[in-house]
């Protein structure tokens, strides 16, 4: 995800939190102190063009890795598979590009980026294309787990063309265009993602991505300076468990997977829970993830600013326990409320849960860079990737058993449960007067 403050990174090995977030001058305390914002110059208008060509994939990316909740009614009918085993299309992409691409970023250091860039966006469209023709749920199984990989690699290799396409002093806002795509796709692209395949089946939006790729691919190959991407360096697997190892680091990190694993679990079978609460089918549940998309991405920028004004330990103390409520109330909405009542209510929840869940993001950032120290704020960053997508594949595989063991109304206690937990781990942990180290 993106959100509305940018790091200009020290380096160039940078993954999908890194392109989304916080530009930080020259330090950062995490409980509200000062900090004094270099204004970016503008991009020259030559050196644009490639960064969005950079941004049309990762859009595509992110519309691909967001757009399956609202398809899997649809899925599960048309393979013969229950829909909690549909739902595991879901873990597995996360918990694959999880583990994948930190590894295989590590691995590839020294292949040339823009080469590198280019396979991965075209093994992404090709994945795609699998996916739109599979015949069973296991070949689609198969396909998302190509999808994954291709995605991890995709998104740290365009964030890292996107430091050098321009002078330091710009990388921030360059970083911003290119994370802009994941931003987009949550507020857009998923929505469009379920209208189409509300209208024209679920095979069909497994190929609107692929056009989309396809389009990408054309755009990179011939937008994108050759030469360009030769020899750029590539943090290795032994300097990212170093960071880990950092007083609080890791503990810090459980806090971003305990929400991820609380806001997927129900954002995994959102589009069976609205229809047991609301009513809602096809593309009214598109209409819904609009909205959720739309409050997530308002939320991001409100997150990064009332983090500037309040301090990270404030938004963060405010921001869980809201979103906790929020996941709670779809439940009641669920269990208590007829069809009718539930409408406003759950609509109301939704645009909170969006809102709050992800105006956390920058200032869970801010706190890891305040832990690291700013000259390891792109490995934490990277890290923190890593850990939110193995907690959105926790949160699928958590989502499936509540369905099991209870029923799709309960979605919403154990999403709020564990983010509370993430609250209440964060209240242990944090140190509210842990320095930055420059």
């Amino acid at each position: 995800m993106s959100a509305s403050l940018k790091i200009p990174p020290g380096g160039v090995d940078l993954s999908q939190d890194e392109a989304a977030l916080l530009t930080i001058a020259a330090a950062e305390r995490f409980d509200g102190g000062e900090t004094r914002m270099a204004a970016a110059p503008a991009i020259p208008a030559f050196r644009s063009a490639p960064l969005y060509w950079l941004a049309l994939g990762t859009f595509a990316v992110g519309t691909e890795g967001f757009m399956i909740a609202a398809l899997l009614p649809g899925i599960a009918g048309d393979l013969s598979v229950s829909v909690q085993a549909a739902g595991q299309l879901m873990t597995v992409f996360a918990l694959t590009y999880a583990l994948s691409s930190p590894l295989l970023t590590a691995l590839t250091g020294n292949v040339n980026r823009r080469k590198l860039l280019i396979l991965a966006m075209a093994a992404f469209a090709g994945a795609n294309l699998v996916a739109a023709a599979a015949p069973g749920y296991w070949f689609l199984l198969g396909a998302r787990v190509l999808l994954a990989l291709a995605a991890g690699l995709y998104v740290p290799s365009a964030n890292a063309l996107a430091g050098v396409l321009v002078p330091p002093e710009r990388r921030g806002r360059a970083l911003a265009i290119v994370g802009g795509g994941i931003s987009l796709a949550v507020a857009i692209g998923v929505p469009m993602g379920a209208f189409v395949g509300s209208h024209f089946g679920w095979r069909m939006t497994f190929l609107g991505v692929a056009g989309l790729s396809a389009i990408a691919l054309s755009g990179l190959l011939i937008g994108m300076p050759r030469g360009i991407g030769a020899g750029l360096p590539a943090t290795s697997l032994h300097e990212r468990l170093a960071v880990i190892r950092q007083p609080g680091a890791f503990a810090a990190l459980m806090v971003t997977t305990i929400w991820a694993v609380g806001g997927y679990a129900v954002y995994t079978f959102i589009a069976p829970l609205l229809t047991a609460a609301t009513g809602f089918q096809g593309a009214s549940i598109g209409y819904v993830l609009f909205l959720w998309g739309a409050a997530a991405f308002v939320g991001l920028f409100f997150g990064g600013m009332a983090n500037d004004k309040l301090g990270g330990r404030r938004v963060i103390t405010l921001a869980l326990p809201v979103t906790a409520l929020a996941l709670i109330s779809l439940s009641i909405s669920a269990h208590y409320l007829s069809v009718s009542g539930a409408l406003l209510p759950v609509l109301i929840a939704v645009g909170v849960w969006g809102f709050s869940g992800w105006g956390f993001f920058p200032a869970q950032q801010v706190r890891l860079i305040g832990i690291s120290g700013l000259r390891a704020a792109p490995v934490i960053l990277s890290l923190n990737a890593s850990f939110m997508y193995l907690g959105f594949s926790l949160g699928a595989l958590l989502g499936a058993f509540t369905l099991t063991q209870g029923s799709v109304a309960d979605l919403g206690w154990v999403g709020g449960i564990c983010v509370m937990g993430s609250f209440v781990l964060f209240l242990a942990t944090h140190k509210s007067k842990r320095s930055v180290q420059p």
